[in-house]
């Protein structure tokens, strides 16, 4: 499974973008799209930066899916995506067919599970990374952000326009590591980084682990910030 972050500034971002697209392409051209998922945060930043980044597969035919599961963490004004229609005029290339209609609401009744609170934070880390493993294809690209990422879904810190590579614990194909690591990222999300990519595959992200949740607000603050 391959995680990439977003690009946080649109000018530096693009630059960055077409960097990691050549590193990708080297990597990746060979695929068959057969064999390739692509899942997008349905937000502009990081809708902008797959269609850079992975352009060379989406040529191949493989359908780039976007996802409200892999939106950004707060409900602050830049974290909060676009509504569909507008999202679909501006981006045809995205197939927005499955994306939850509560999107982008955070904050309603029926956009709690995608709030800024612990609870729905690391639930909805727990659906996307199940979802991916209900998954038939052998790999799957996700773009999404990089505090989701680190917080809700892998524990791992990621730098601008970087990625990493990792396998399902257990599944045919994953690398051996030494039993005490393997033991912690099992514990932690059932996911082990590849040796290759454990400094982001484009060598920019810190080698640092932490737990998930870790600088989440409490569901208690998350509820008196939204009232």
């Amino acid at each position: 499974m391959l995680k990439r972050l977003t690009m946080l500034q649109i000018k530096k971002g693009e630059a960055q973008s077409r960097d990691l697209h050549e590193n990708l392409k080297r990597r990746f051209a060979d695929l068959d799209p057969k064999d390739v998922a692509i899942i997008v945060s349905p937000m502009r930043r990081t809708i902008q930066t797959a269609l850079i980044a992975l352009d060379f597969l989406r040529q191949k035919g493989v359908s780039f899916v976007a996802d409200a599961d892999w939106q950004e963490t707060t409900a602050k004004p830049c974290d909060t995506g676009s509504d569909i229609a507008t999202l679909k005029a501006e981006f045809p290339a995205i197939n927005f067919a499955d994306v939850d209609p509560v999107y982008p609401d955070k904050t309603s009744p029926a956009g709690q599970k995608y709030a800024w609170g612990r609870s729905a934070l690391l639930a909805r880390g727990a659906r996307a990374r199940e979802s991916l493993k209900k998954r038939s294809e052998k790999w799957v690209i996700v773009v999404s952000h990089s505090g989701f990422l680190r917080q809700a879904v892998c524990g791992w810190w990621y730098s601008n326009a970087d990625y990493r590579i990792f396998d399902f614990v257990g599944e045919a194909g994953a690398e051996t590591r030494t039993e005490q690591e393997a033991d912690a990222e099992v514990e932690m999300t059932g996911l082990r980084l590849r040796d290759e990519t454990k400094q982001g595959g484009m060598g920019w992200s810190w080698y640092k682990k932490v737990q998930l949740g870790e600088g989440m607000k409490p569901d208690a603050v998350e509820a008196t910030e939204q009232q």
